[in-house]
């Protein structure tokens, strides 16, 4: 027997990036102690790597995913929390939160090839092609 599944997985994937920025959101302030505009500072952080596709799209690409790569994110927490650094603790979550930010709107981690061609597709690409 199929059980057909009647939901669009593109909502499912945006709701759970709404999740994880949320999560981070709490987080901080949960757990790390710094102020609100520290957030508000890390949070762009990431998008400095955009300076290396001034070099070429593959380094632009390796950067940008290094910067917005949740696992990296995720490693820099426990890193960390482990070595007892809580401001490698707040970047690695104001990173994820921002990955998932970015996540939910359309951009992915990127291939070498061209800035708009992401893991999740190409940037504004229309939806019914």
């Amino acid at each position: 027997m199929k059980i057909e599944l009647n939901f669009n997985l593109r909502i499912l994937l945006i709701l759970e990036e709404i999740l994880l920025f949320t999560g981070s959101v709490i987080l901080f302030g949960l757990i790390t102690g710094y102020t609100w505009w520290m957030y508000a500072l890390l949070f762009f952080l990431p998008d400095v790597s955009f300076a290396a596709y001034l070099i070429n799209t593959k380094t632009g690409a390796f950067f940008y995913n290094l910067l917005h790569h949740k696992g990296v994110m995720i490693s820099l927490i426990l890193l960390g929390y482990f070595a007892q650094l809580p401001m490698l603790v707040a970047i690695g979550i104001v990173f994820l939160g921002h990955s998932a930010f970015d996540r939910i709107f359309g951009y992915g981690l990127k291939f070498g090839d061209d800035f708009k061609h992401t893991h999740l597709g190409y940037l504004n690409q229309d939806k019914n092609t």
